[in-house]
């Protein structure tokens, strides 16, 4: 599969002519609208076929809140070796709360689908906010961890679940052998039953990173208690911060370099961003608010204000400027370029796959690439 970037002057079909392939396939993999024009600078998947010869297999899991739209979760489904449900949490009655959307129709879906629901186990609370002192509480308390682990064992047996990911964010430095027994022991449980627990890792560079997100997450303890570990290599550039690309591939692969010296390569799961962010300008620190944006949408604005796309070489990432209402803006996102940068790196490293955060935005192109350079490993073949 090629990627092409589009020069002043070209048009879908002279495009598509240009590689001798059909306009509707271009116009489908790349989600163009006849209505919206090319963008220079944008990057389209040109697919001349299906690919072929022997693929690396891999894993592939995305995070999706309830309330995914079902065309999307369909098509998604067909890349995907697990859908993790986001998010089941637990108060300080040791009680398991479910997500604020019910799961049902979705659950539903995905098994008839043959797909494969993951359950995700996240410290939040009932904001929906990750809560340290919350966190902080459970991995102390070992008889409300044995009553959530009940809790989850049940759930996952009534609705189907096919695994469990522990999403605990922002543990302190104390709690960090508590959080890595917790993983065990919720591990022993599900394995029982035959399905694996992964967990999610902030992006660390090394043992000692100061910070709330990374004090608590010890790479070696958290490596060996889960079947697999999701690294979230994303949101370097994130609402509140600095416009700056979400997941420059010189930071990610700094974070990849500790994590493989740390936790076997099979084991690890590179994050993967399926959303980009609009930050109004200049930039001022503790006032500015960026948007999120899906992929697919960040182009079509760059269409409707007239925008170049420009591709930063060091972060491999795209993003352009444009004027509203008098202020400018910049929106950094992903593209076809830098989603083939981040699935390089999953080979350069050797690792099990890739994780998404997060799939309620349909960006094709992703997954037509994914597909092209992997074969999706499936649980429920049959």
């Amino acid at each position: 599969m090629e990627i092409y970037v589009v020069r002043a002057g070209d048009t879908a079909w002279a495009i598509a002519q240009k590689f001798q392939i059909p306009l509707e396939r271009l116009m489908w993999d790349n989600q163009l609208e006849e209505e919206i024009p090319l963008v220079v600078g944008q990057a389209l998947v040109i697919r001349r076929g299906d690919g072929d010869g022997r693929k690396q297999p891999v894993i592939s899991v995305g995070y999706a809140y309830p309330f995914i739209r079902s065309e999307i979760l369909e098509e998604t489904l067909t890349y995907l070796t697990d859908v993790y449900v986001f998010a089941y949490r637990f108060d300080r009655e040791a009680r398991l709360i479910g997500p604020d959307t019910p799961d049902d129709r979705m659950l539903e879906e995905v098994r008839a689908l043959n797909g494969s629901p993951v359950l995700v186990l996240a410290s939040l609370d009932e904001n929906g906010g990750f809560d340290r002192e919350l966190l902080s509480w459970f991995l102390n308390d070992q008889e409300a961890q044995e009553e959530i682990i009940r809790q989850v064992e049940a759930v996952v047996l009534e609705k189907g679940f096919q695994g469990v990911d522990v999403d605990f964010e922002y543990a302190k430095e104390d709690d960090s052998q508590a959080f890595a027994d917790f993983v065990w022991n919720i591990r022993e449980v599900i394995n029982g039953l035959g399905y694996p627990v992964s967990v999610t890792l902030a992006p660390k560079t090394r043992d000692d990173q100061p910070g709330a997100l990374y004090e608590g997450t010890d790479y070696r303890l958290l490596g060996e208690a889960a079947d697999q570990a999701l690294l979230m290599t994303y949101e370097w550039g994130y609402s509140r911060g600095q416009p700056m690309a979400v997941a420059p591939v010189n930071l990610v692969r700094r974070v990849a370099d500790y994590a493989v010296s740390r936790i076997p390569r099979e084991k690890l799961l590179l994050g993967i961003p399926n959303y980009g962010y609009d930050w109004p300008l200049p930039f001022r620190q503790g006032e500015t608010e960026a948007k999120s944006i899906g992929n697919v949408e960040a182009v079509r604005l760059a269409a409707e204000k007239g925008a170049e796309i420009f591709y930063d070489e060091l972060s491999q990432a795209p993003y352009f400027h444009y004027r509203e209402d008098g202020t400018d803006h910049v929106v950094w996102f992903e593209d076809p370029r830098s989603i083939r940068a981040k699935l390089q790196l999953v080979e350069d490293y050797g690792l099990a796959g890739a994780g998404y955060w997060q799939i309620m935005r349909l960006f094709r192109a992703n997954w037509l690439l994914l597909a092209d350079r992997f074969a999706i490993y499936k649980r429920n073949m049959t």
